[in-house]
């Protein structure tokens, strides 16, 4: 599997697949999902633009990133977090944000 975690900027020369995990303040619930603009979509997700899981609890704070190089190989990804347990993303997170720092302003 062919991708890039965690603070690194992401390359906007090629098309990337992102599969992110976004909290709220107090850390307390976590949503996993994948965007090929993951700024704009972060950035939607903030602003409250987007209906559903991530504006009802909240969820404007991105904590974990990775970088795909095709659609394929990012759903994959998505799903397989998705399936893991809550440990599993809190141990994902922290290999490369242990302080759960929102990872957006670092987006170019």
């Amino acid at each position: 599997m062919n991708y890039q975690r965690g603070r690194s900027n992401l390359n906007q020369d090629e098309k990337v697949f992102c599969v992110y995990i976004m909290t709220n303040f107090t850390n307390t619930t976590l949503y996993t999902g994948y965007s090929s603009e993951l700024k704009a979509r972060v950035w939607s997700h903030k602003q409250k633009l987007v209906e559903g899981f991530t504006k009802k609890y909240n969820l404007t704070k991105l904590v974990y990133y990775e970088a795909h190089n095709d659609f394929d190989s990012s759903l994959a990804r998505e799903k397989q977090i998705k399936a893991g347990s809550r440990a599993d993303k809190i141990k994902l997170i922290e290999s490369t944000n242990p302080q759960w720092c929102d990872l957006y302003d670092d987006l170019d």
